[in-house]
């Protein structure tokens, strides 16, 4: 799958096993961090935390990205796919709640080999997938029974921000398609007798400065679309990058607690009842993980 590699929507062509692709990264699995992780949705981490791999590589590169030094492949080591089936079994050891696949579109084949294997030695926590909302139909049925709940983001619907900040006009059509697809496979959402996610789908929505209007087209398609059988996140923790001040001067900035508060009190008015919500002073560098750690 990897010779003329179409797993993401940018469908490179690229010979992954001789050089990187638009993910910036070969054929070999690349993980640049495995270790609990307590910043999630309450229904994902809880107390003991979620037990995240953050895949090295992206397809999507967003400007503003928090993980840059990851996204672009440049932190991280390269594994084989029964070390990475260890590290979920030693995840689940240390009382993960769950296992939390971080970015993993390019290296969907191993993902759903590790899973395997992983079960079959003993993983019985659910596995969460954790993306962009970037992703093709064809590589999420890959994963239909061994994904137990989607966590996509859906990042734009005005395809002038996409193309902008994504370098990709076509992701709102596309997220539509994927999280349509998600929510084939997992249905509405389930959770566990302690209130932790079993099953299903929460589509997050990163609120950015000054684009209330777009978030709030998103939140009323999925509304209107899934209506109860997702959860909306609603995330005000953007948190301006170094890099950003200069090239996108309108995004050098956190999002006001009016424009959080608008975009909550349009859910509210919708009927949105499944959800959830942030404290704004989440938007601060020192929740964005440290990466030059492999596993704690």
């Amino acid at each position: 799958m990897y010779e003329k590699c179409n797993l993401c929507p940018r469908a490179c062509n690229i010979d992954r096993n001789t050089t990187l692709g638009v993910c910036q990264v070969s054929a070999k699995v690349k993980v640049a961090r495995a270790a609990l992780h307590f910043w999630e949705e309450p229904c994902i981490s809880g107390n003991n935390g979620s037990g995240a791999v953050f895949f090295s590589g992206c397809s999507l590169h967003c400007v503003f990205c928090q993980n840059e030094e990851i996204s672009h492949g440049k932190v991280g080591q390269e594994i084989t796919i029964e070390e990475l089936a260890g590290l979920y079994i030693d995840l689940q050891n240390q009382g993960a709640n769950n296992i939390n696949l971080v970015t993993g579109t390019h290296y969907i084949p191993q993902i759903v080999e590790s899973v395997t294997i992983a079960r079959k030695n003993g993983l019985n926590i659910p596995i969460i997938y954790n993306t962009s909302g970037y992703e093709t139909v064809e590589s999420l049925r890959l994963l239909e029974g061994i994904v137990n709940t989607y966590l996509p983001d859906f990042k734009y619907m005005d395809n002038s921000l996409a193309l902008k900040y994504s370098h990709a006009k076509d992701y709102p059509d596309v997220a539509k398609k994927a999280i349509a697809e998600m929510v084939r496979q997992c249905g509405k959402l389930q959770f566990d007798n302690n209130g932790f996610i079993k099953s299903g789908v929460i589509v997050r929505q990163l609120l950015l400065p000054g684009h209330v209007k777009d978030a709030k087209n998103i939140v009323k398609y999925l509304y209107e679309t899934f209506g109860d059988r997702i959860y909306i996140s609603m995330m005000s923790q953007y948190t301006p990058m170094p890099h950003i001040a200069s090239k996108y001067p309108e995004l050098n900035r956190r999002v006001t607690k009016r424009e959080y508060d608008s975009l909550i009190n349009y859910a509210i008015d919708l009927g949105v009842e499944n959800a959830f919500i942030q404290d704004r002073a989440v938007a601060k560098e020192s929740f964005i993980p440290e990466f030059n750690n492999f596993l704690d």
